[in-house]
């Protein structure tokens, strides 16, 4: 972290008073800047389809983040057609603000506004690097032309829409006082949210909280802009620093997710979210509430957490860790006899958060054979998927052949039959027909594959493989003839008992790029031929066009403004 200017740096020092720490515009609570489907699908191997994107943004709108940044409009067609379909859909006049991201170029924020434009609510998210070391090897800038970009491109975003956030990329090792200079230009040319990012997640939390109280302290105009944070989780300090930020004035956080983001991921929105909730009384003050005040510090409806959680891990394929605070499969089980014993007497014992309050139960939805369509489809509007048509149908066939192999079906059954209908909408070049295999004791492991190609025309292979699985994956490349190499092949169990549905995710890799499929099944063979021509699409998909990465790809040469 760059040293803070000696006058900032000594008023800083000094105990923050909690009433009133927060001088920025204060919209009265913290706002939750949900960037899953941008920043969380940088993740590799974690590329969601249109339909996909859809389904995870309408469970936001569910789960009641104040901010959805759906994409990088400029990055390609198809990010361009996920912003917009979700502006349409999902930015009502009563739901979340439909933000896109552009770099601080014409182009990127004329694609981005017209993306938005169908939300009721639309944000434009523009940004530039402020640090020395970005300056120098990525723009090849200088301090006062990233100045006059930064005055000229919000001014130009802020023609287009009324919310405009700026980012100073790389914040947190920046040099204060010119970084002070670029955020008192952004706000005077409109930017209405200042956001500052732990581009690298270098900072520590008291460094991090020092740097938002110097932006409050030593920018002149900052009480007309909120004060955002983004952060990356490299160091594991991610939510850490955005807890401090909070008590120094930050009113918007930037989170994920799971987590989940390039390299060690973003901050995680639960793990926030529940922090602001049980250490409230904490947290109160610091937003000139008394500390016994109950009313909730974000807009989140916490018991939304848990279905949020598992359908992002279904449709991305990047399962969530056992121990993950908060939505981990272990996060509410107690193994030692001496927990159990305590929460058996009290749950206070050794439990800072009811189940119930994430959402969190073992609920087995009274569905069998003999269940409609109607009675069907609530049930997957309540666990945040919506299909129609044949989509629907589909998912209704393979609903009724697992109440022919299965006693009882749970709402986890229904979210990984559900997750792979999604998964295989949009651009699929290959379907599985047919799988066969055959393997045993003294037996050469042998399986025979059928697919069907976008023609309409069945092709079969066979091929022997060290086992069944890796017969199947053989067969499948001969048929597809689709350069790539297989890093991963993760199965786990759905639910227990032996009639449970295996989940399986595959990570193929072509040209540096990881492609992911997920599919379930009770047959785990089955299952990992689904999950294998699935990744298998996505890599097709994804030769034919390679979308910019907003932070790798160089800022197009821009007009600027002689001075």
């Amino acid at each position: 972290m760059a040293a803070l200017p000696l006058e900032c740096s000594q008023l800083i020092l000094i105990p923050l008073n909690p009433l009133s720490s927060a001088m920025a515009r204060d919209p009265g609570r913290v706002l939750i800047f949900d960037t899953t489907l941008r920043d969380g699908e940088q993740s590799p191997g974690a590329s969601l389809n249109l339909e996909e994107k859809l389904a995870i943004a309408q469970q936001l709108a569910r789960l009641g983040v104040d901010i959805i940044e759906a994409g990088f409009p400029f990055a390609s067609s198809g990010d361009f057609n996920a912003v917009q379909r979700i502006a349409a859909s999902v930015g009502t006049p009563d739901g979340p603000v439909i933000c896109g991201l552009a770099r601080a170029a014409r182009g990127d924020i004329k694609a981005c506004a017209e993306a938005v434009a169908p939300a009721a609510h639309r944000r434009i998210h523009t940004f530039i690097a402020t640090s020395d070391i970005h300056l120098e090897h990525k723009l090849r800038k200088s301090r006062a032309e990233v100045l006059a970009i930064t005055r000229e491109m919000v001014a130009y975003a802020r023609s287009l829409v009324d919310d405009v956030e700026f980012s100073c990329e790389d914040a947190g090792r920046s040099d204060p006082d010119y970084m002070h200079q670029v955020i008192e230009a952004a706000i005077e040319a409109g930017a209405t949210t200042i956001n500052i990012p732990d581009t690298v997640g270098y900072a520590t939390p008291t460094e991090f909280g020092e740097l938002i109280a110097g932006i409050n302290r030593c920018v002149p105009n900052i009480e007309q802009a909120v004060i955002s944070v983004h952060g990356h989780n490299d160091l594991g300090l991610a939510v850490a620093n955005f807890l401090e930020a909070v008590k120094h004035g930050a009113r918007q956080l930037e989170c994920t997710i799971n987590g989940i983001g390039e390299r060690a991921g973003n901050a995680s929105l639960e793990e926030l979210v529940m922090a602001l909730h049980v250490r409230r009384s904490y947290y109160n003050p610091f937003l000139g509430r008394p500390a016994e005040s109950t009313t909730p510090l974000t807009a989140v409806h916490t018991e939304e957490i848990t279905k949020t959680s598992r359908l992002v891990s279904n449709l991305t394929g990047m399962a969530v860790q056992p121990n993950k605070a908060i939505v981990g499969a272990n996060a509410f089980a107690h193994e030692s006899g001496i927990h159990q014993d305590g929460v058996l007497k009290h749950r206070l014992t050794y439990e800072i958060i009811d189940a119930r309050t994430v959402g969190l139960s073992d609920n087995r939805i009274s569905l069998g054979k003999l269940s409609g369509r109607s009675a069907f489809r609530a049930r997957l509007e309540e666990l945040g998927y919506s299909l129609d048509g044949e989509d629907l149908n589909d998912a209704f066939v393979r609903f009724k052949e697992l109440a022919d192999r299965k006693r009882e079906i749970s709402d986890r059954d229904l979210e990984a039959i559900v997750s792979e209908q999604v998964q295989q909408q949009g651009e699929a070049r290959f379907l599985l027909r047919r799988v066969q295999v055959s393997c045993g004791t003294g037996l050469l492991p042998t399986a025979t594959v059928t697919l069907e190609t976008t023609d309409g025309e069945e092709r079969s292979e066979a091929a022997i493989g060290t086992g069944p699985v890796d017969a199947v994956c053989q067969a499948l490349n001969r048929l597809a003839r689709v350069p790539n190499e297989l890093v991963e092949f993760s199965v786990k169990s759905v639910t227990e008992g032996i009639d449970a549905m295996g989940e399986v995710t595959i990570r193929l890799r072509a040209d540096g790029v990881l492609y992911s499929g997920h599919s379930a099944d009770t047959d785990i063979v089955v299952a990992a031929a689904q999950a294998f021509v699935n990744a298998l699409n996505r890599l097709v998909a994804g030769g034919q066009r390679v979308p910019l990465h907003p932070q790798k790809a160089p800022l197009p040469v821009a007009e600027i403004p002689r001075l």
